[in-house]
Parts: structure tokens; sequence; C-alpha cells
């Protein structure tokens, strides 16, 4: 896989996404509707960080009919994946961030009370 450092670098410069870097990480899978709710974010907002994070190489995407779901891209490179081990082992030290898994799980257990 060719991965552009900067482009890598670049999608990590910013609060969102990297909020929905978190999601993605710390999940099997994301469904951008989960991510809206637990980041009180627009879905658009939502949609456009994690298609940056794609972009770059950092996660991947599947549709299921009107829904995608994301997660981490096991094929990034080894010095891509060393890099999201460390941002990732930072995001354990912020409140915001255990908030928003909070917030997606109590968003999780909704929907399967509904389904």
């Amino acid at each position: 896989m060719n991965i552009a450092r900067t482009e890598i670098f670049a999608s990590l410069g910013n609060e969102t996404r990297l909020r929905c870097l978190n999601l993605a990480a710390k999940y099997e899978e994301v469904c951008v509707c989960e991510v809206v709710d637990a980041l009180k974010i627009s879905q658009p907002s939502a949609s456009k960080a994690l298609k940056v994070l794609k972009s770059a190489g950092i996660v991947t995407d599947r549709r299921d009919a009107n829904w995608v779901y994301y997660r981490l891209d096991e094929s990034m490179p080894e010095w891509v994946a060393t890099i999201m081990a460390a941002v990732l082992g930072e995001f354990s030290r912020s409140g915001a961030y255990a908030a928003d898994e909070r917030r997606f799980e109590r968003s999780r257990i909704r929907e399967q009370e509904v389904c």
C-alpha cells in the first residue's frame, strides 16, 4: 500500500478526525450514525472526517445498504501502525475521549434494544 506521509500527518491534525479515529480503533466497527450520536456532530461532519481518514489509509469502510461502517485498516504499513498505536495510547489519557466512548456505548445499547 502506497501511503503519502504528509496525508497521514495532515489527517491527524483535526480534533474531529481524532475523535472519529478513537471510536474506529476502540470498537470493531462504527457506523456513521453512531459516530454522530457519540460525538454530537452533524452527519456531514462525521462523514467528511471519516472520509479523510480513509483517504489517508488509516481506516477502511464497507457499505451495507444505506449504512457505511468504518474500522481501522489492518493493511496499513508497519510505520503507520506504530504511529497509530502511539496516538491511540494518548487517547486513554483524555477525559473527552472517554466521554465519547460512553456516549457511543449508550447509543449502541439503545439501537440493540430497538432492533
